[in-house]
């Protein structure tokens, strides 16, 4: 049985839902990705060309501090990353994520939340931000009321080797 991570970054709370969703249903350890700044409500205006979340998808090369660090990476097979989409795609701090820790040979499986937008290219820019012998999944997106469709996608996918989960 493979040591399971779900780590998410959440502004609205929705994908921290579906985070907790998640794993309760595939038994993983849960980590919240915070900003070392919190985000205010003026940061989130994306009507705001000066909004600081606006600025951040502007410049790809843009890596948002993280408050904390997963202490115990190394003990993780799986790593969930959720997080909402903007811009179509993740948001930047999901890129300082994963360029903290080496995942090498570990499963990495993106899922995000959002009202209307797809994945976009989330998973070109996520993925380059892994080691090669990271072994990526594809992003998959849910909507706000998710939990029904969480259960679809873990039922559905585990028996056809696209979905690693901590069920034994």
């Amino acid at each position: 049985m493979s040591k399971t991570l779900v780590a998410y970054f959440s502004c609205s709370g929705v994908t921290e839902k579906s985070a907790i969703t998640l794993a309760s249903m595939v038994n993983g350890d849960v980590y919240k990705i915070e900003p070392a700044v919190p985000y205010t409500e003026a940061d989130l205006n994306w009507h705001d060309p000066k909004a600081r979340s606006t600025i951040e998808m502007k410049d790809k090369k843009s890596r948002p501090e993280i408050a904390g660090i997963v202490r115990n990476m190394d003990e993780y097979e799986v790593v969930y990353i959720g997080f909402p989409i903007w811009w179509y795609i993740a948001p930047t701090i999901i890129n300082t994520f994963l360029e903290s820790y080496d995942f090498s040979g570990k499963t990495v499986i993106p899922f995000a939340t959002s009202g209307m937008s797809g994945v976009g290219e989330t998973d070109k820019w996520l993925h380059s931000s892994c080691s090669n012998e990271t072994k990526w999944r594809p992003a998959k997106r849910f909507g706000a009321n998710s939990e029904l469709e969480i259960k679809t996608w873990v039922n559905a996918t585990q028996g056809d080797g696209s979905f690693v989960s901590g069920i034994g």
